[in-house]
């Protein structure tokens, strides 16, 4: 017997009735889930020090348990002593088993560990679905060790989904567990 993560076990037994009893579902194959997390991070300082490019591949390596890719700059901006192809920043794409032992290392052991923490904002859907979450200190996580870090830097979280709605999107993402603000 193959593992399933305990989400992904959560999704297919009680998240797909909750969302069919809301919306009104006829088809299992409308009810929205997540397709894909990507974790990026920008470094503008990387123009100047390459090894911050290396340090952070290596955090959302760490983080996420699966290699980081470093992002290239698309055009050249003079003021910054930017040119095209250098790299500046890093990002991670996680589907299928991974995305969802992210996802819920993210629930239950980073979120908790932020100061004063109220829970996180609804404004950050996008119109289509799409949910997008920035993370002030990576030292939210378990997996980074406090010593080894240089610098504290944040971080986007964007959670795609099949959603066509964000009022879908958010039903899906609260029935995953994601803690929203209570307005």
């Amino acid at each position: 017997m193959a593992y399933v993560s305990r989400l992904k076990k959560e999704y297919r037994e009680r998240v797909i009735s909750a969302l069919k009893d809301e919306f009104g579902y006829k088809n299992i194959m409308e009810v929205p889930k997540l397709q894909k997390i990507v974790v990026s991070r920008g470094i503008g300082a990387a123009v100047a020090d390459k090894k911050l490019i290396d340090h952070a591949v290596e955090e959302l390596s760490n983080i996420t348990g699966q290699r980081a890719v470093p992002t290239m700059s698309k055009k050249d901006v003079a003021a910054f002593k930017l040119r095209k192809g250098m790299p500046i920043g890093a990002k991670v794409t996680l589907r299928g088993e991974r995305m969802y032992e992210f996802l819920d290392r993210l629930i239950t052991s980073a979120l908790p560990r932020v100061r004063d923490f109220q829970g996180i904002r609804a404004t950050g859907f996008d119109g289509r679905g799409n949910y997008s979450l920035g993370v002030t200190e990576q030292i939210i996580f378990p997996e980074i060790n406090i010593d080894k870090i240089n610098r504290i830097n944040g971080m986007d979280i964007t959670f795609v989904t099949t959603a066509q709605t964000d009022k879908e999107a958010k039903s899906l993402l609260t029935e995953l567990g994601l803690p929203f603000k209570k307005n």
